[in-house]
């Protein structure tokens, strides 16, 4: 029985514990009340280990300030032809339905979707959520940074200069 138990552990992969979906926003600035969402990309992983990616971007309704754009690169002249959130949200929910939210600094972006969802008058999202910093935490207590740039150093992970 132990070695059938064994077996089993050493076949479970992380995704299993999924789905999960990982996803970012970049936003018109810092506050869910007073700025919007410019764009929405996530990545679902199923449990077998399957992919789908998501994105769009977000007509804000409003113009980017120019000190958001030199952050994101996401310029109104982007955005315009864009879905506005009441259609990008929808989209966004559908696509990460019966999975687990997995966001770095999770309170930041789930903030922003939910007061989206809400001022939209859409379904706040009721599922679980993860916030990889703390998970990170966690598992790797005592790393003198847990910004993304720091730990794909850390961790050495391929750079991809659009980011």
């Amino acid at each position: 029985m132990a070695s059938e138990i064994s077996g089993r552990v050493q076949r479970l992969n992380w995704y299993d514990l999924g789905p999960f979906t990982v996803f970012d926003v970049e936003t018109t600035g810092m506050s869910p009340v007073g700025d919007r969402i410019v764009e929405l990309a996530a990545l679902r992983i199923d449990k077998d280990g399957s992919e789908k990616e998501f994105h769009t971007l977000v007509n804000p309704g409003r113009t980017i300030p120019p000190g958001v754009v030199a952050v994101h690169h996401i310029t109104d002249k982007m955005v315009i032809d864009a879905p506005h959130f009441s259609t990008a949200g929808k989209m966004f929910t559908d696509f990460a339905a019966g999975s687990t939210l997995v966001a770095h600094n999770a309170r930041f972006d789930l903030g922003f979707l939910q007061e989206s969802l809400a001022r939209c008058g859409l379904p706040l999202w009721e599922g679980k959520t993860i916030d990889s910093i703390r998970l990170l935490k966690k598992t790797h207590p005592g790393l003198p940074c847990y910004k993304l740039q720091s730990l794909r150093f850390y961790f050495k992970l391929d750079s991809d200069d659009s980011m």
